[in-house]
């Protein structure tokens, strides 16, 4: 008899799933905006990014890139790498107008995440944001109203199928939500780390710099608050009465992360992405304004918009394949910041399984890594200067993290075993000091890094972890 009554209820569960998805409809104005200035943050983001130098910098003049594991494969191209940034920012500036849309996001996200992809030393969750919701986003269709598209087909869907919305949500909510669990740990509630030592540093900013930012109790609040902000905000989103409020809490959040630490464009992505939970009406005042400002332009050069579009009121034929696609991809989402219980050990010390995990902003690391180059025959050895090799943002980043270690440690084998050198072992004698702590021995002394493999499995050559931090 129960197992009848559980199965008549999962029955029921998939048949909810079922008219969810293939009847639910809503109103397509919230994917316009969203859309619009998503398209335009990312035209600011490249435009920041060229005019600092950074594409230079960062992936032009190192000698040597960190790969991730298994896409050693993707390389910069040289003075031609700024034509890769030239197609990122056309085709960001194309999807705010919704021209070419699904040739523009397709586009956008390869060229974006292959940026991403050529050197792990500029991985930041929000670049993984930013390409995790622009693969999203080439399965959605959010050109069917208020796009160039639209205009010119003389088509406009006024309505899309809740789903496409709801999956912008969802995605919003599984990085607030893990943001939050990841917090609920001794270091960030019990110790206030790493803010105790980010937040003291801050002595310049006017009126609370010398003041406010070096109480400690300044330290825990902010701990604290952030860990029930990232776990709230979510539902305080969705819940309609409490939705306007949620928004001015995201706004002064990103705006004051955004005065005390320099994180980019994250604070601006993730308070327009949040415009998402407020319902149609909302929206379409957006789009009026903005169409009061197009009109604007118009008039001002003389130009002359041609009839409305075709308003047509029912959604978009659903696509079974994108559909899948996008279950595919949330189920990867919800599983891989998960992956770290795998591994044995303590995460914040071998950061196994730490990125792509929403894990913001909760360690607080320093290194220092001197390599040694050894002939296995006659013991003769020589240490390595990393400045020869790598930028110093590439040694800062190496000096901590088991998987820059060992690739690096590979890159000085191959290096000097091309100059003739023979029997070669590297050896690094490492130190890492975690958020506060005293600076200890980070990767067994005695082993050879160059007869290591880098893998999915436990690095056994890292020291284990002295101390105990508890929490998720």
């Amino acid at each position: 008899m129960l197992s009848l009554k559980t199965h008549n209820t999962n029955q029921s569960t998939i048949s909810k799933i079922n008219t969810y998805l293939k009847t639910s409809v809503t109103d397509s104005a919230p994917l316009a905006v969203f859309r619009i200035f998503f398209g335009v943050l990312m035209f600011i983001s490249i435009v920041r990014f060229w005019l600092n130098g950074w594409i230079k910098t960062l992936y032009i003049d190192p000698k040597f890139h960190f790969n991730y594991y298994g896409f050693s494969w993707i390389t910069d191209f040289g003075e031609y790498t700024y034509i890769l940034f030239f197609l990122c920012g056309l085709s960001s500036l194309l999807i705010s107008l919704g021209y070419k849309y699904r040739i523009s996001i397709i586009i956008f996200f390869l060229s974006f995440t292959y940026i991403e992809l050529i050197d792990k030393t500029t991985y930041l969750n929000h670049y993984y944001f930013v390409s995790s919701i622009s693969f999203l986003m080439c399965f959605l269709p959010l050109n069917c109203y208020y796009s160039l598209d639209s205009y010119f087909s003389n088509k406009s869907y006024k309505k899309v199928q809740k789903w496409t919305i709801d999956s912008l949500k969802f995605m919003l909510c599984i990085v607030y939500f893990y943001a939050g669990i990841a917090k609920v740990n001794s270091e960030w509630l019990l110790k206030a780390m790493p803010l105790s030592i980010w937040l003291p540093s801050k002595y310049d900013l006017p009126i609370i710099g010398q003041n406010v930012m070096q109480e400690q109790w300044v330290h825990y609040f902010m701990s604290w608050g952030g860990m029930f902000y990232d776990l709230l905000i979510p539902f305080l989103l969705i819940y309609k009465r409490t939705r306007l409020f949620a928004f001015v809490l995201v706004v002064f959040f990103h705006a004051f992360t955004k005065i005390l630490f320099p994180i980019g464009m994250f604070p601006y992505i993730m308070i327009v992405a949040s415009l998402i939970f407020f319902d149609s009406k909302t929206h379409q005042n957006i789009l009026n304004k903005i169409t009061i400002l197009i009109n604007y332009i118009t008039v001002l050069f003389l130009f002359k918009l041609r009839k409305r579009v075709i308003l047509i009121n029912t959604p978009i034929k659903r696509n079974k394949l994108n559909l899948n696609i996008v279950a595919i991809f949330f189920a990867l989402q919800v599983l891989l910041p998960l992956r770290y219980s795998l591994y044995p050990g303590e995460l914040f010390w071998n950061e196994e399984g730490y990125r792509f995990s929403w894990r913001v902003m909760l360690i607080e690391k320093r290194g220092y890594s001197n390599f040694r180059i050894v002939d296995s025959i006659s013991k003769k050895y020589f240490y390595v200067q990393n400045d020869d090799f790598l930028t110093s943002y590439q040694e800062k980043q190496m000096s901590f993290q088991p998987d820059f270690i060992l690739e690096y440690a590979h890159y000085l084998g191959d290096h000097f075993k091309s100059q003739g050198h023979e029997n070669l072992q590297v050896f690094v004698d490492s130190h890492v000091a975690l958020n506060g702590r005293s600076s200890t021995r980070f990767v067994n002394p005695e082993v050879d890094l160059y007869s290591q493999k880098e893998s999915f499995q436990h690095k056994t050559w890292v020291i284990p972890f002295k101390d105990e931090i508890k929490g998720f």
